[in-house]
């Protein structure tokens, strides 16, 4: 069985026929109009931000399948946030300051895909993630924030 697959990043529930996606599919034959629905109803949740949609196509049979990845780390925190964009100088700079539950919310969002095995782990890469744009967690620099964890300040919450 020939498969095909394309890998592109949407705008959640934005999906059309227009590139990226519509040059891909046309030679392969599929219902464009059925695919780039399905993507929106998948991706529906995710509104205003980009997320990784894999499209894998049988050539022969035109049936497909449609596989959703998690947005990137920081499009979580820019939601979460409310913030359109990160800093432009993250060292001179705080756009928004995160709670450790809204961190901790991104954390199981990105699920298994971040490397951390627990909780505590997991925080502190999305801390990392924060950092790089400007972002406070718990009102202090991230930083900071990872070196409370390391000593074990959070230890009940991220247990």
């Amino acid at each position: 069985m020939a498969e095909k697959t394309i890998e592109v990043l949407i705008e959640g529930g934005k999906a059309t026929a227009a590139p990226p996606l519509g040059p891909a599919l046309g030679p392969m034959g599929v219902n464009i109009g059925e695919v780039v629905s399905e993507i929106n109803k998948k991706t529906a949740s995710f509104k205003g931000m980009q997320v990784p949609v894999k499209v894998i196509v049988d050539e022969k049979t035109k049936e497909f399948n449609i596989s959703i990845g998690t947005p990137p780390t920081s499009e979580l925190i820019k939601k979460e946030a409310g913030i359109p964009k990160g800093a432009a100088n993250p060292i001179e700079e705080n756009v928004a300051n995160l709670t450790l539950d809204q961190v901790k919310k991104v954390a199981d969002m990105k699920g298994d895909d971040l490397l951390g095995n627990g909780m505590k782990s997991k925080a502190k890469e999305v801390a990392g993630t924060c950092r790089s744009m400007g972002v406070y967690v718990e009102g202090m620099l991230a930083d900071e924030f990872i070196k409370q964890v390391n000593e074990g300040k959070f230890d009940n919450q991220l247990s």
